[in-house]
């Protein structure tokens, strides 16, 4: 399902094998796993942690290819997990103490774009794939705390109305010159390497993670606190 990998202080987890990677309980559970081992190995004393740094990237023509819909769409009960895992998922994220970096090596749709977004930083390959986000198509509404997600991770209005109220499918460089993702490269190596050199670049900076991971849950609390309705029904900050 995935893979975790340790060089110095920069995590690389990997989406394995060659399919779509499409979500599912299992599948999420398996990445959520690898994100408590991570947290586990830097944190240091209950207020630190040691600086590190985590990419994302996966094997294959995807990145993912979002919700495992064949499984989710059985029964109500199955696509509310499915949902209730992707939120958990995104939370995790904003709280990891360290920077996040999606090295995106091919296409990336709906649920499988919105794991690459929660990170702080995307990075995609420009030879193949595109970002997609499907909801208009296949007639899903969008929650409230992914529609402040995308308004604090896509700053113009334009390219979230093109994303969103047309579906549009856009390449990697179509996506940064609209701001949608930090840069494009030029296969699903140097995507990589980017995102290594990028990580050890933040490594370098020594930051406690713990102050990181509290900085950008201040940044992401409108996020977090419509993550936390869905989960509680409760608007109450924790």
């Amino acid at each position: 399902m995935c893979t975790l990998e340790r060089k110095g202080n920069v995590f690389i987890l990997t989406l394995t094998g060659p399919g779509e990677h499409r979500l599912n309980p299992t599948f999420i559970d398996s990445i959520r796993s690898a994100l408590n081992q991570i947290r586990t190995a830097v944190t240091t004393t209950a207020t630190s942690s040691s600086p590190s740094a985590l990419i994302t990237t996966a094997h294959g023509k995807f990145f993912s290819n979002g919700y495992d819909l064949s499984w989710a769409k059985s029964s109500e009960s199955r696509l509310e997990l499915m949902r209730s895992k992707v939120r958990s998922l995104v939370a995790d994220l904003i709280s990891l103490p360290m920077p996040t970096i999606a090295a995106v090596s091919g296409h990336a749709s709906a649920a499988g774009f919105i794991l690459a977004r929660s990170h702080d930083y995307l990075l995609m390959r420009r030879d193949r794939g595109f970002i997609y986000m499907s909801e208009l198509d296949i007639e899903l509404l969008l929650p409230a705390w992914l529609v402040a997600l995308f308004d604090r991770k896509i700053s113009s209005p334009a390219a979230r109305r093109d994303l969103l109220l047309r579906a549009d499918k856009m390449t990697a460089d179509v996506a940064v010159v609209k701001g949608i993702i930090d840069s494009a490269h030029d296969s699903a190596e140097e995507t990589v390497e980017a995102a290594v050199r990028l990580g050890e670049e933040l490594v370098s900076r020594k930051w406690n993670g713990h102050v990181y991971a509290q900085i950008r849950k201040d940044l992401l609390s409108e996020v977090l606190d419509e993550i936390r309705v869905y989960n509680t029904g409760s608007r109450a900050r924790l």
